[in-house]
């Protein structure tokens, strides 16, 4: 019996969808896929999702926005660690369908406790993009206070932004400056979507700096007592704060087809503290 943990891949998913429109029946589809070693269990579960998926995007592909190539990190090999020069970091989940990756060790103690002390005397109450105007303004549904390094503005943010890059081979220079972010008892950041919405008036200005948003880390600099995880509404998952942790989701398309539907649940009890990189097509200016 094979115990290894066995990954739907993207590739996987196109073999699927490549033999259905070949031809093949699901029957043989299947059969093909234990006589190559996959779990039968597994094996179901990966055309049922795939074949939905594809049958959903043909119904809304004249809606859908373009395609567009994202950050992917190296999960080929189902890895438990990835190099990124300095350290090796933990994979500790891996969704493929929307890509969703949960990482260890992505900073240590000491980069979580100076990015917040580097970070608390610049705090003010969170804004967000403007999509009308493309500026910013206060949300009633971010109750965060953050402030923004510049990209590569010190030793720290070069060594972090370097890391990420290299975990998820993507340029540098594609990426915007980190935030930080405090969350008291009781802040949130309610479900949302990072990419800019392509029906909004000010998202031209917003993508002339780099392109839509096509990834995003979010990394837990601390631990708070209760609450406060990062939740997917649409796929059923929360991933807990954990200190040095980070989840990285990826976004093909400015829809919400990607199911990247997110959100920071509310804290119960005592403070959360995050930085967020954002990931753009171009160099972000």
């Amino acid at each position: 019996m094979n115990t290894t943990p066995q990954t739907i891949t993207p590739e996987l998913r196109r073999w699927i969808v490549e033999q259905a429109q070949a031809g093949y029946d699901a029957p043989s589809v299947l059969q093909a896929m234990k006589a190559s070693g996959w779990d039968e269990d597994v094996a179901i579960q990966a055309m049922e999702s795939t074949l939905r998926d594809h049958v959903d995007s043909l119904k809304g592909a004249d809606a859908l926005p373009p395609a567009v190539p994202v950050p992917q990190p190296r999960l080929g090999e189902s890895p438990l660690y990835l190099d990124v020069g300095d350290r090796q970091v933990h994979v500790i989940t891996a969704l493929a369908n929307p890509r969703v990756v949960v990482f260890g060790n992505l900073l240590s103690d000491d980069e979580c406790d100076e990015l917040i002390a580097l970070a608390r005397p610049r705090l003010a109450r969170s804004l967000t993009v403007a999509v009308r105007s493309g500026g910013e303004e206060l949300n009633a549904d971010r109750t965060s206070d953050g402030m923004f390094f510049g990209r590569a503005e010190n030793e720290l943010a070069r060594r972090i932004e370097a890391r990420i890059a290299r975990l998820v081979d993507w340029p540098v220079q594609n990426g915007e400056g980190l935030q930080v972010l405090r969350y008291r008892p009781g802040a949130e950041y309610k479900p949302h979507y990072d990419y800019f919405d392509p029906g909004e008036p000010g998202t031209p200005t917003i993508l002339k700096r780099g392109g839509q948003r096509v990834a995003t880390i979010i990394m837990y600099l601390n631990e708070p007592e209760r609450g406060g995880g990062t939740t997917f509404p649409d796929i059923g998952m929360e991933v807990a704060p954990k200190r040095g942790h980070g989840v990285f989701f990826s976004y093909a398309r400015a829809h919400p087809s990607t199911r990247t539907l997110h959100g920071g649940a509310p804290v119960k009890a005592g403070e959360k503290w995050i930085a967020t990189k954002w990931l753009r097509e171009r160099e972000f200016a």
